[in-house]
């Protein structure tokens, strides 16, 4: 049996003896967003939470707006991946005493800006005062009507698609870690085109970690494989591909960086692709054609 990666294994670990509420729908993995039925029978309940811990430990985000603008974008991103309308988002930050006033100005604009963009509302949250600065979220979001969009359901024959160019977020994280002035990254969380994949897409999962963790994760879900038809090249971010090429990198490394650029991967039977393609031309959105799912895993 191949073994788990580190962070899945390490979730069950912490996880596995939990009780589920009977009500949820999706089980550990299944889905980015935790899917919870409602009353009505056709309403789910959207619920992610996410940390920006790592990402101000370790350097890769120093600008307090970004800061802020990745507190909502990461849970948003998750919302988007279910399709699920967003509700609102609850905000926890924990501030240094030292911390600038201009830079917490800088902070809070980047979460209102964050929330304008994908359509949350700040419901409320938590403040609290520590050494150092960490930011989290949780985000609630509605899904109605049948049918939910999850992890689950990639069937051989399918085509794979993204929501837009990849790379970015690698690229980001390479030029930013190593000192170096990085492309401008403000990724927007897909939340109108997560919706329009409801009843088209057969999974779908946002690329935060990473595109090929990102297939990897869908892979070994559905116990399928996937096969790209394009050059790498072609489906990287313009400022991805520059990053490669000046670096001296094969294309696919900025593919592989385990920080993603926040677009959706999805399948889609063939009977629904020319639907796919109306919806996205009527929403002025033009998804990337990337491949098939294939039978054998890999």
């Amino acid at each position: 049996m191949t073994a788990l990666p580190r962070d899945v294994a390490l979730i069950e670990r912490l996880a596995g003896a939990f009780r589920r509420s009977p009500q949820q729908l999706n089980a550990r993995h299944e889905s980015d967003a935790e899917l919870v039925r409602l009353g009505d029978a056709d309403t789910v309940l959207a619920l992610t939470t996410d940390a920006i811990a790592e990402e101000i430990e370790r350097g890769l985000y120093v600008d307090p707006h970004l800061i802020g603008w990745m507190t909502v974008m990461a849970c948003a991103s998750d919302l988007a991946a279910v399709g699920a309308a967003p509700l609102g988002i609850l905000v926890s930050e924990t501030l240094p005493d030292d911390l600038a006033a201009e830079a917490l100005g800088q902070l809070q604009q980047g979460i209102s800006d964050a929330c304008d963009a994908t359509g949350l509302c700040v419901l409320g949250g938590d403040t609290n005062s520590g050494p150092r600065l960490h930011m989290g979220a949780c985000a609630a979001g509605i899904v109605t009507g049948p049918g939910t969009l999850t992890r689950l359901g990639a069937r051989p024959g399918d085509g794979l698609y993204s929501s837009g160019p990849l790379g970015l977020g690698a690229a980001y994280a390479l030029l930013q870690l190593s000192g170096m002035t990085p492309p401008v990254y403000r990724p927007i969380a897909r939340v109108r085109e997560g919706q329009l994949l409801r009843g088209l897409a057969s999974c779908a999962m946002d690329t935060s970690d990473g595109a090929l963790v990102t297939l990897d994760e869908l892979s070994r879900l559905n116990g399928v494989g996937f096969v790209l038809e394009r050059e790498v090249a072609e489906v990287l971010h313009p400022a991805a591909r520059a990053v490669a090429q000046t670096a001296g990198l094969p294309a696919w490394t900025l593919l592989a960086g385990p920080h993603g650029e926040f677009e959706l991967l999805f399948t889609v039977p063939d009977e629904h692709a020319a639907d796919l393609t109306s919806r996205a031309a009527a929403a002025g959105w033009e998804p990337l054609k990337l491949g098939r799912v294939v039978r054998e895993p890999g």
